[in-house]
């Protein structure tokens, strides 16, 4: 058995590490900020972890991927108002030929972020009670949208 030292404190086995990687599509999703843990569970296979480390990494530009309250939807609907009072309709946006709704969906994508990472714990994330995945959509009309899951654990 080959042990490697990560750092002071951290040991892995290198025999047993694994990894996995999988591609989610999203159906289109109206603009606003969408609750999708179960969704994304569903899509994946992560029961064989013990431990690890999760990255959900979004490959558009026009949305974005946050963590948050997964209880109450007035979150979502406040998250949005408040992107949409900061970054829509601005006369000096140059990017328009895509439509008025492109330049701040790159805006807010930005803003917000393309990837998350996330603990996971006995074979699913380790999340907090009242914490859930958002699938941000920041267009007008969105398309389907892709997510790459990668997991590095034991």
């Amino acid at each position: 058995m080959i042990w490697e030292k990560l750092s002071k404190y951290i040991w892995i086995k290198e025999d047993k590490i694994k990894t996995y990687q999988k591609e989610i599509v999203f159906k289109p999703k109206r603009r606003g900020f969408h609750l999708v843990t179960d969704e994304v569970l569903r899509q994946i296979d992560i029961t064989t972890f013990s431990i690890g480390i999760a990255t959900l990494f979004i490959k558009h530009t026009s949305a974005s991927l946050c963590l948050n309250e997964n209880a109450d939807s007035s979150v979502r609907d406040d998250m949005e108002s408040f992107f949409s009072d900061t970054c829509d309709n601005k006369a000096y946006y140059t990017h328009t030929y895509e439509g008025s709704d492109d330049m701040p969906s790159h805006i807010k994508s930005t803003m917000i972020g393309s990837s998350i990472t996330l603990p996971v714990t006995d074979g699913s994330f380790n999340l907090g009670i009242w914490q859930g995945i958002y699938l941000n959509e920041h267009r007008d009309y969105g398309s389907e949208r892709k997510v790459v899951i990668t997991v590095i654990g034991e």
